[in-house]
């Protein structure tokens, strides 16, 4: 006679079921770790760049990581704190003035600029920040308008000209690599590099710390931020500081770079270009300010070399097809692919 026991034993066995907490976990870790495989695999592209190209290409590398910290300062202001600017070419001038003129005028090493000019966008912004305070959306994107072609003048005006170049603009004459095996164009971009690395750590850090919650608060609910005893002018005027600093740093490298600087290099058109970096790469994503200054700096090359007629609207179809492929922006696309790879097949 079978037993209950001897019924049952052929049957098939339900499948243990998972905690969705002990999921979510897993799924976490999995993310965690692709993220790390993607850091260190673009880490070891960035180092051997330059061995694998020459001359103007690393060149033109080491402009797009310029670019990636300028868009990396906007990204601060409009992507984590919620103001918009149209004038971030002003900051990007005044960083690379400060530089050029301590070193021609005062023949301070390059490197001993960087920081001085940093300080000096930090203070600009800052205090930019301040009348700033009661403009928002258009009216704020207005100043900032003004304030980037309003620039280029100040800086041919006749008596701020004895100091800027006026027109013909400074001469910078920055040390050969002091590196025997390293051409010039390859330590200038692991020069930049460097900095780079060392912004996007320090704006990694500020984000995800308290200044950083505090500046996504102000973004998401102004109202409720002040009933939460946040003093949302003084964040607010810091971040235009902090993210003009950021920006005033790129600025350096440009003419550290370029060995040149004119007013007629920072123009409203430089200022849109950060802009459309911004979005192309991902507004709120640091690490989308990378795909930003590639975009910006390698796609109009490329659209004036299949034709330099038809160069803009080439450089505005690849704009809209990046828009409608990538909405989120690159580094949108880039978090997608990592969250279907962490992704394990059910059991």
């Amino acid at each position: 006679m079978a037993t209950d026991t001897d019924r049952y034993a052929g049957a098939p066995r339900a499948m243990p079921t998972r905690n969705p907490a002990d999921m979510l976990q897993i799924a976490g870790i999995e993310m965690v770790s692709w993220r790390r495989i993607w850091l260190v695999a673009g880490l070891v592209i960035a180092i051997a760049l330059p061995f694998l190209f020459e001359g103007f290409t690393v060149f033109q590398l080491t402009r797009a990581l310029i670019y990636a910290i300028a868009i990396l300062g906007l990204n601060l202001l409009t992507g984590f704190n919620g103001q918009f600017s149209l004038g971030h070419s002003a900051f990007f001038a005044i960083g690379a003035y400060t530089t050029a003129i301590m070193m021609d005028r005062w023949e301070v090493a390059y490197y001993w600029t960087i920081l001085p000019a940093a300080a000096v966008c930090f203070v600009a912004g800052f205090l930019f920040g301040l009348p700033a305070l009661r403009l928002e959306g258009l009216y704020l994107a207005l100043a900032t308008f003004a304030l980037a072609t309003a620039t280029p003048q100040i800086l041919k005006y006749e008596p701020v000209a004895k100091f800027t170049g006026g027109v013909q603009g400074l001469d910078v004459f920055p040390d050969d690599s002091p590196v025997s095996f390293l051409s010039n164009d390859q330590w200038w971009y692991y020069f930049t590099l460097v900095v780079a690395l060392i912004a996007f750590l320090v704006a990694w850090n500020l984000v995800r710390g308290r200044t950083g919650r505090a500046m996504i608060a102000i973004r998401d609910n102004p109202i409720a931020s002040k009933t939460m005893g946040i003093n949302t002018a003084l964040y607010k005027s810091l971040t235009f500081g902090v993210s003009a600093a950021f920006t005033g740093v790129a600025g350096a490298l440009e003419a550290i770079v370029i060995q040149f600087v004119a007013p007629d290099s920072f123009t409203f058109l430089l200022a849109v270009s950060f802009l459309v970096g911004l979005v192309v790469g991902g507004i709120g994503s640091i690490p989308g300010a990378i795909f930003g200054g590639l975009f910006i700096l390698l796609i109009p090359n490329w659209a004036d070399q299949i034709s330099q007629g038809l160069s803009w609207a080439i450089y505005g179809l690849f704009l809209i097809g990046a828009v409608y492929v990538m909405p989120a922006g690159a580094a949108g696309l880039v978090r997608l692919v990592t969250m279907r790879l962490a992704k394990k097949p059910s059991g």
